[in-house]
Protein backbone atom coordinates (compact mmCIF):
# COMPACT_ATOMS: atom_id res chain seq x y z
CA UNK A 1 0.00 0.00 0.00
CA UNK A 2 1.46 3.12 -1.15
CA UNK A 3 1.83 5.81 2.03
CA UNK A 4 -0.79 8.79 2.14
CA UNK A 5 0.95 12.31 1.40
CA UNK A 6 1.55 13.95 4.02
CA UNK A 7 -1.60 16.27 3.91
CA UNK A 8 -4.92 14.55 3.59
CA UNK A 9 -8.36 16.21 3.17
CA UNK A 10 -11.88 14.15 3.57
CA UNK A 11 -14.67 16.47 3.12
CA UNK A 12 -18.21 14.45 3.74
CA UNK A 13 -21.12 15.96 2.04
CA UNK A 14 -23.45 13.44 4.10
CA UNK A 15 -22.07 15.13 7.88
CA UNK A 16 -21.17 18.75 6.16
CA UNK A 17 -17.44 18.10 7.88
CA UNK A 18 -13.89 18.50 6.53
CA UNK A 19 -11.61 16.39 8.24
CA UNK A 20 -7.81 17.31 8.35
CA UNK A 21 -5.22 14.61 8.13
CA UNK A 22 -1.70 15.71 8.62
CA UNK A 23 1.09 12.93 8.31
CA UNK A 24 -1.70 9.92 8.73
CA UNK A 25 -2.77 11.21 11.87
CA UNK A 26 -6.36 13.71 12.34
CA UNK A 27 -5.83 17.34 13.44
CA UNK A 28 -8.72 19.06 12.59
CA UNK A 29 -12.36 18.63 11.91
CA UNK A 30 -14.30 22.05 10.61
CA UNK A 31 -17.87 21.82 9.96
CA UNK A 32 -18.40 22.92 6.49
CA UNK A 33 -21.31 23.95 3.89
CA UNK A 34 -21.53 21.85 0.19
CA UNK A 35 -24.42 22.77 -2.74
CA UNK A 36 -27.43 23.10 -1.70
CA UNK A 37 -27.61 21.25 -5.21
CA UNK A 38 -27.03 17.06 -5.16
CA UNK A 39 -22.89 16.71 -5.81
CA UNK A 40 -21.92 16.46 -9.68
CA UNK A 41 -19.05 16.82 -11.40
CA UNK A 42 -20.69 18.12 -14.67
CA UNK A 43 -20.15 22.05 -15.73
CA UNK A 44 -22.74 24.10 -15.00
CA UNK A 45 -24.48 21.69 -12.53
CA UNK A 46 -23.83 24.05 -9.53
CA UNK A 47 -23.03 20.80 -7.27
CA UNK A 48 -20.07 19.86 -5.19
CA UNK A 49 -17.90 17.81 -7.34
CA UNK A 50 -16.78 14.14 -5.81
CA UNK A 51 -13.50 12.35 -6.02
CA UNK A 52 -10.28 13.37 -5.69
CA UNK A 53 -8.92 17.03 -6.08
CA UNK A 54 -5.47 18.54 -4.97
CA UNK A 55 -5.57 21.95 -3.77
CA UNK A 56 -4.05 24.12 -6.27
CA UNK A 57 -4.22 28.16 -5.98
CA UNK A 58 -4.11 29.37 -3.07
CA UNK A 59 -5.50 33.14 -2.59
CA UNK A 60 -6.07 36.37 -0.78
CA UNK A 61 -3.12 35.97 2.09
CA UNK A 62 -2.88 39.17 4.06
CA UNK A 63 -6.34 40.08 3.52
CA UNK A 64 -8.68 41.40 6.77
CA UNK A 65 -11.19 38.80 7.54
CA UNK A 66 -14.53 38.82 5.42
CA UNK A 67 -12.96 40.46 2.61
CA UNK A 68 -15.20 40.16 -0.23
CA UNK A 69 -13.50 38.83 -3.79
CA UNK A 70 -14.71 39.05 -7.17
CA UNK A 71 -13.15 37.17 -9.87
CA UNK A 72 -10.46 35.92 -7.42
CA UNK A 73 -9.46 39.31 -6.76
CA UNK A 74 -10.03 41.40 -3.88
CA UNK A 75 -12.72 44.16 -3.60
CA UNK A 76 -11.72 46.05 -0.95
CA UNK A 77 -14.70 46.04 0.74
CA UNK A 78 -15.35 43.63 3.40
CA UNK A 79 -18.82 41.91 3.28
CA UNK A 80 -20.91 43.94 5.93
CA UNK A 81 -19.90 46.77 4.19
CA UNK A 82 -21.39 45.62 1.15
CA UNK A 83 -25.54 46.73 0.58
CA UNK A 84 -28.34 44.48 1.29
CA UNK A 85 -28.96 43.19 -1.51
CA UNK A 86 -25.13 41.81 -2.49
CA UNK A 87 -25.43 40.70 1.24
CA UNK A 88 -28.35 38.19 0.28
CA UNK A 89 -25.99 36.59 -2.03
CA UNK A 90 -23.38 33.62 -1.31
CA UNK A 91 -20.20 35.90 -1.49
CA UNK A 92 -16.36 34.75 -1.41
CA UNK A 93 -14.87 36.02 1.29
CA UNK A 94 -11.67 36.06 3.46
CA UNK A 95 -9.39 33.53 1.39
CA UNK A 96 -9.70 30.85 -1.64
CA UNK A 97 -8.29 27.29 -1.84
CA UNK A 98 -8.47 25.84 -5.47
CA UNK A 99 -9.77 23.04 -6.20
CA UNK A 100 -7.99 20.40 -9.38
CA UNK A 101 -10.21 17.82 -10.20
CA UNK A 102 -7.38 14.41 -10.49
CA UNK A 103 -9.77 12.11 -12.17
CA UNK A 104 -9.60 12.34 -15.75
CA UNK A 105 -13.55 12.41 -17.27
CA UNK A 106 -14.81 12.42 -13.87
CA UNK A 107 -13.72 15.66 -12.47
CA UNK A 108 -10.77 16.50 -14.97
CA UNK A 109 -11.16 17.37 -18.56
CA UNK A 110 -13.61 18.76 -21.08
CA UNK A 111 -17.44 19.51 -19.44
CA UNK A 112 -16.62 18.36 -15.73
CA UNK A 113 -13.04 20.26 -14.77
CA UNK A 114 -13.30 21.05 -11.45
CA UNK A 115 -10.94 23.93 -12.11
CA UNK A 116 -11.84 25.32 -14.46
CA UNK A 117 -15.34 25.35 -12.71
CA UNK A 118 -13.65 27.41 -9.90
CA UNK A 119 -14.69 25.49 -7.37
CA UNK A 120 -12.98 26.24 -4.36
CA UNK A 121 -12.58 26.11 -0.50
CA UNK A 122 -13.78 29.84 0.82
CA UNK A 123 -14.89 31.71 3.64
CA UNK A 124 -18.80 33.07 3.64
CA UNK A 125 -21.14 36.03 4.24
CA UNK A 126 -23.45 33.38 5.66
CA UNK A 127 -21.85 31.62 8.63
CA UNK A 128 -24.97 30.91 10.33
CA UNK A 129 -25.55 28.17 7.46
CA UNK A 130 -22.68 25.87 8.02
CA UNK A 131 -23.19 22.64 8.56
CA UNK A 132 -26.03 22.56 5.99
CA UNK A 133 -25.86 22.25 2.07
CA UNK A 134 -25.61 26.46 0.91
CA UNK A 135 -23.05 26.81 -1.90
CA UNK A 136 -23.40 26.76 -5.37
CA UNK A 137 -21.08 24.02 -5.18
CA UNK A 138 -17.83 25.34 -3.28
CA UNK A 139 -16.83 24.17 0.01
CA UNK A 140 -17.86 26.90 2.45
CA UNK A 141 -16.03 27.58 6.04
CA UNK A 142 -16.87 30.47 8.82
CA UNK A 143 -14.23 33.14 8.14
CA UNK A 144 -11.73 32.62 10.79
CA UNK A 145 -11.62 28.65 10.17
CA UNK A 146 -10.82 29.66 6.55
CA UNK A 147 -7.81 31.30 7.53
CA UNK A 148 -6.66 28.94 9.49
CA UNK A 149 -6.92 26.24 7.08
CA UNK A 150 -5.22 28.28 4.40
CA UNK A 151 -2.31 28.74 6.70
CA UNK A 152 -1.85 25.29 7.26
CA UNK A 153 -2.77 23.90 4.06
CA UNK A 154 -0.15 23.09 1.43
CA UNK A 155 -0.65 23.34 -3.10
CA UNK A 156 -0.72 19.49 -3.63
CA UNK A 157 -2.63 18.51 -0.71
CA UNK A 158 -5.03 15.83 -1.54
CA UNK A 159 -8.83 16.44 -1.07
CA UNK A 160 -11.04 13.72 -1.27
CA UNK A 161 -14.93 14.90 -1.73
CA UNK A 162 -17.31 11.96 -0.76
CA UNK A 163 -21.33 11.59 -0.54
CA UNK A 164 -20.81 9.86 2.02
Amino acid sequence: MLPLPKQCFFVSVREQKLYFHENEKLIKTWEISTSRKQPSCVENSLGTPLGFHATADKIGEGQPLGMVFKGRIPTGRCYWECDAEEQKKSLITTRIIRLRGLEPGKNAGAGCDTYDRYVYFHGTNHEDLIGQPASCGCIHLRNREMVELFDWVEEGALVYISEE
